[in-house]
């Protein structure tokens, strides 16, 4: 007798890689009825992360960077929870989801990681516990609050710490830094004008790098270009140097630098997703080792993807690099290789060199190495926009950035914080509305017999 149980895949994480997987999947396997999809992700949308400093610096609205998991898959299985447990041997999954947190056990033929990295701020006094990151939506936010929060208190008559309040410090000068310290530093200056009392020499934004040079992963020549112009908008850049510690009023280098702060942006590290720790598997650097074609090493039918995997590169003998573009055409990849796995055909190797890297560096200025060749200025700045816009999924959303972007070239910035605050109550032991209603209707007198 035929066995009709379906073909599970279940794929854990729905960033670059994890969404790639089960897109593909549905487009070409989601009618076939031997197969069910699931996709587990601890929100409901997707992110896009490369604009999220945009978020953060007032450029864009907040959901226009994110899109419903449920309007791009229309037949995969979703479900919004946290991953407690990974069980490979036994080919289960444990789930936490809703209010209350209850257990989901979902058990699979196939599985893909897609779990993505984590912050690290590699224990250093105070940096967990007072610094600011940027890595999610809700990250975004809190820089934006945060900033515009203390343009408000430092405007006023009876503050006394302006200097702590108008000073903003970024830690990390790779993409993520350098970006977040430019939007941070054109939303501030650019709204000084609706602040009476506060002046731009008032104001200090100051980069943190260990290296001789920003943005690494360009050219050096490119780096030193963003730090000219950075520096020609008065941002701050220590070089050669680190943070030794935070302590929520003043951030202390390894030079001996003492900088009075209440903001330190964390964007100098990351680590791979807490849950592999336990995964019985080959690791690199805390990564999921696997093979050329995607597949977890010693466990057949098991594939990691993005960040939370390393994949050899035959080109170089290093790893491919942990970014969008590899997570994309990785979960292509990914997607042909489980239908080869349940349809006995052959699997693909990943190969992938990068295409382009871009930055953006504030006010209409970038920089960008694309296909070897090296871009600066407004034109790089240009292709930032052109090329990201391009890849931000669905129709809808790109219309939605597109008229941000264009009435931000004619409007000053929101200065409108978005803060989870309820509407003040009161519990008083009065007379209900209704009742009060029906006590000041007059009486009528009884009808005459």
């Amino acid at each position: 007798m035929e066995n009709k149980t379906p073909k599970r895949i279940l794929i854990l994480g729905g960033g670059f890689a994890g969404l790639t997987v089960a897109m593909e999947l549905e487009r070409k396997l989601a009618r076939d009825p031997s197969v069910e999809i699931t996709l587990i992700n601890r929100e409901n949308f997707f992110l896009f992360t490369p604009m999220l400093h945009e978020v953060a610096a007032s450029d864009l609205d907040l959901t226009t960077i994110v899109n419903p998991v449920r309007k791009m898959l229309r037949r995969v299985n979703f479900l919004a929870g946290g991953v407690d447990q990974i069980d490979l041997e036994q080919k289960r999954v444990i789930v936490s989801h809703g209010f209350d947190h209850h257990p989901h056990t979902f058990e699979f033929d196939f599985l893909v990681f897609g779990l993505g990295s984590v912050t690290n701020t590699y224990g250093l006094p105070g940096v967990q516990e007072h610094a600011l990151t940027m890595k999610s939506l809700g990250d975004a936010m809190q820089v934006r609050n945060r900033v515009i929060a203390h343009l408000e208190e430092a405007d006023s008559d009876c503050c006394e710490k302006i200097e702590s309040l108008l000073t903003f410090v970024v830690a990390g000068g790779g993409f993520a830094g350098v970006e977040t310290v430019a939007g941070i530093n054109d939303f501030v200056r650019r709204a000084l004008r609706s602040y009476r009392h506060l002046s731009a020499e008032m104001v200090r934004v100051v980069l943190i790098h260990s290296g001789p040079v920003i943005l690494p992963e360009l050219e050096e020549s490119l780096g030193v270009y963003a730090q000219k112009v950075l520096a020609g908008r008065k941002v701050e850049i220590h070089l050669n140097t680190k943070i030794e510690s935070f302590s929520g009023r003043a951030v202390r280098l390894t030079d001996g630098t003492i900088i009075l702060t209440n903001t330190l942006v964390w964007t100098a590290g990351t680590s791979p997703n807490p849950l592999l720790e336990k995964i019985p598997c080959a690791k690199e650097g805390g990564r999921l080792l696997v093979t050329e074609c995607l597949e977890l090493q010693g466990w057949p039918g098991v594939w990691a993807l993005g960040d939370c995997s390393a994949i050899p590169d035959r080109l170089t003998g290093k790893f491919h690099p942990p970014t969008a573009q590899h997570a994309l055409r990785q979960g292509k990849i990914a997607a042909h290789n489980i239908i080869a796995a349940i349809r006995g055909t052959e699997k693909k190797r990943f190969a992938f060199s990068t295409i382009a890297q871009l930055a953006t560096i504030g006010r209409r200025t970038g920089v960008a190495n694309i296909l070897g060749i090296n871009f600066s200025g407004f034109i790089a700045w240009w292709l930032w926009r052109t090329i990201y816009l391009s890849k931000l999924p669905r129709f809808e959303k790109k219309l939605r950035v597109a008229l941000d972007w264009t009435l931000d070239l004619i409007f000053s910035k929101d200065l409108v914080q978005f803060l989870d605050v309820r509407a003040p109550m009161v519990s008083r032991p009065d007379v209900h509305p209704s009742q009060k209603f029906k006590s000041m209707q007059p009486e009528l007198p009884e009808p005459v017999p």
